[in-house]
Parts: C-alpha cells; structure tokens; sequence
C-alpha cells in the first residue's frame, strides 16, 4: 500500500513538473514612463496596449494572446511592452508636453491615448513607437496570437523599413504551432 502511494505520488510530481514545461512566459509589463526612460538609456521599441477596464476585448486579449509563450517571447525580448489604461486620470510628461485626463464625462479618455491612437478611440488597439519615441502604426482590435505574431515580427526586425505589409505576409512563417 505504502509502494503504490509512493510510485502514484511520484508519478503526479513528475506530471506536474511536464506540465510545467512550455507554460506561457509572462509579459513584463512597464507604465509608459518606465518604458520611455528604459529606451532612452537601452534603445527598443515601444508596445503600448491600449485598454479600459470595461473592454471585454481587452480582457480577452489579455488573456488569451499576451499569454501566449511565442507572444510573450517577442514582447519581452523586442519591445518594452506598456499597459496603458486610455481613461486613466494621472498626468503624463512625455515630449515636453503634459498629457492629462480633462475628465467631466463618463469614459473620458486620456490626452495621451488621443495622441497615441490619432483620435480613433477603439478599443483594444496597440501603438508601436520606434527606438525615437516616434509613433510607428496603430492596429485595432482584437487579435488572436496568429494575427498579432506577424506584426510583432515586422516591427521586431525592422523589416518594415524596407518591405512592404502585403510582400511581408506572403513570406512570413509563423512560429505557432497550429
């Protein structure tokens, strides 16, 4: 009796060791000053999601692409991946200017999630910025990690300074196992 508890004891550790193995890699997360002040002293990219708190999208994303190991990998390695809540209500410096929510309204957006997503107020959407602090692209809405890999991959190498999205695409080969 004692053998066969010892051998099913070890069996569930080493299940749960192997199960272990391959779980998504978590996303470092940075407040957007963090990460500005990071790509000035080490130069990346910038990944800024930007969320609410009462986007289901959002959530899901959260839960279901950022978590994903391949996902998590480019965003840790390539970017300074940002959260950035559109309705938060801190002041923000960046650029030699003040970003603030004016508030007064339900849902008031934030005067940098305007800037960052040129006004088109949707959510969720993600803005990349360059190495310079410089907007790159906007994308919007939900992505699945097979929609999302390639993206993150065409900024990631540079490749969109010298090819197009459509040529991109027809090339590019995914690392998610499908």
């Amino acid at each position: 009796m004692k053998k066969a508890f010892f051998i099913t004891t070890i069996l569930l550790m080493a299940n749960l060791v192997l199960n272990g193995q391959g779980k998504s890699e978590m996303v470092k997360w940075y407040s957007f000053e963090e990460a500005v002040e990071l790509s000035k002293k080490n130069p990346k990219k910038l990944f800024i999601d930007v969320y609410t708190d009462w986007c289901g999208w959002c959530k899901k994303m959260d839960r279901e692409t950022f978590s994903h190991p391949v996902i998590a990998k480019y965003l840790n390695e390539d970017f300074y991946a940002v959260k950035f809540d559109a309705e938060s209500s801190e002041p923000i410096e960046f650029g030699g200017q003040t970003f603030v929510n004016e508030g007064g309204q339900p849902r008031n957006p934030h005067q940098l999630a305007i800037a960052l997503l040129q006004g088109k107020m949707g959510y969720p959407s993600i803005a990349y910025m360059n190495e310079d602090l410089q907007l790159i692209t906007v994308t919007s809405g939900y992505q699945v990690p097979t929609e999302i890999e390639p993206i993150l991959n065409y900024f990631a190498n540079d490749t969109y300074k010298t090819v197009g999205w459509s040529d991109f695409q027809t090339k590019f080969v995914s690392e998610i196992k499908k």
